[in-house]
């Protein structure tokens, strides 16, 4: 079965953005670009919802210069027609609870969410996240922030796999889902 990630860069208080924040909420640095491109770099499938998608087209999704360009992408999304600009994107039209399961089921390369918080909601009701990497930026957004990061979720109990700093500031939290075991039978 294939391993689903969701990867969501957060600041402490738990915002995935601010009102006026940067990309990266200002603290962009060597050390993180190049965990991006690593993980930009590594067989996988891309999933996202259309807000998603927009974004990362409107930030240069596409381009020469993009790092997902090689990688397969689906976008799970009722308000997007085809064709899709951004090449190697698919638009899936099946529910989330209906295509996701059976991409987990085929063979093939990881699957990753980036982002995508509707999406994300879904994929964890649903119990099909494997994974959660949260990079934490420091930083408190209390007046400005935009987005609770894992508002609307179910409880979850996760184990905490590794850590790591980057760039001497920010932390990424890897975590696996504590399933509960599947009862003899």
């Amino acid at each position: 079965m294939r391993e689903l990630t969701v990867d969501l860069f957060s600041t402490v208080d738990g915002w995935l953005r601010g009102r006026d924040s940067p990309a990266f909420f200002g603290y962009d640095g060597p050390d993180l670009r190049a965990w991006i491109d690593e993980q930009s770099d590594r067989p996988q499938v891309m999933l996202m919802g259309a807000n998603t998608y927009r974004a990362l087209v409107e930030m240069g999704g596409g381009q020469p210069s993009d790092p997902l360009a090689r990688l397969p992408k689906m976008v799970f999304s009722k308000s997007l027609r085809p064709p899709l600009a951004w090449p190697g994107t698919s638009l899936v039209a099946e529910a989330v609870e209906v295509a996701v399961p059976a991409l987990k089921d085929a063979p093939g390369d990881p699957l990753r969410v980036i982002g995508s918080r509707s999406l994300v909601r879904s994929l964890f009701r649903l119990g099909l996240v494997d994974r959660l990497r949260l990079m934490v930026f420091p930083q408190v957004l209390g007046e400005s922030g935009e987005e609770r990061m894992l508002a609307g979720l179910p409880d979850l109990d996760l184990r905490l796999a590794a850590t790591e700093v980057f760039d001497k500031r920010l932390v990424l939290l890897d975590y696996r889902l504590d399933r509960a075991p599947e009862p003899a039978g």
